[in-house]
């Protein structure tokens, strides 16, 4: 039921797309405090929500995925609250926000199954923060693994998941050199 629930929901917001951008790695696809005007199904690549900390430092907020919406709590806001930065090569279809809230008015069963994806992200949120609160670079690891399908990304992109960790990337090397990754 829920998977049929997603599906459906998804399958609506997706036909919304209006067009595809292809954006190279660092590329930025908004920024924060910009106008909300779109926001995004990332159809391949990746994308990484950020703020940068009064330090220079990036505090990562999200990093979504092939098959992912970026954003989607823009739809409730009049100004994005990060930047967005493609991680690689990386496609995005474009849906008007406009679009997003007539679809919203105008069907109240597609309103609650958003309701619901927008409920398991914050849940997700929730478990990023427990994430950032562990001491042990080991533990924080463990925690980001069990969270993003036991997968690491592609080595180039280690010193991104240091970011996402909040750690260093050399503390991430140990960590991975220890556990026989990093050859």
């Amino acid at each position: 039921m829920i998977a049929i629930m997603y599906t459906a929901w998804f399958d609506r917001i997706n036909a919304l797309v209006e067009r595809e951008c292809i954006l190279g790695d660092g590329d930025v696809l908004f920024r924060a405090s910009a106008q909300v005007r779109y926001f995004y199904v990332l159809r391949s690549g990746c994308i990484r929500l950020a703020r940068v900390q009064p330090s220079g430092d990036p505090l990562v907020l999200q990093r979504a995925t092939a098959g992912q919406l970026v954003a989607e709590a823009s739809v409730f806001a009049a100004r994005y609250h990060c930047d967005a930065l493609a991680s690689g090569p990386t496609v995005v279809g474009r849906i008007r926000k406009s679009d997003v809230e007539q679809l919203k008015a105008e069907d109240p069963v597609w309103l609650g199954a958003f309701a619901a994806h927008l409920a398991h992200e914050v849940q997700r949120a929730r478990a990023r923060a427990q994430l950032l609160s562990l001491k042990r670079v080991g533990a924080r690891l463990d925690a980001w693994l069990a969270l993003n399908g036991c997968a690491l990304p592609p080595r180039g992109r280690w010193v991104e998941l240091a970011a996402e960790l909040a750690v260093t990337p050399e503390a991430l090397y140990r960590e991975l050199a220890q556990r026989r990754i990093l050859r």
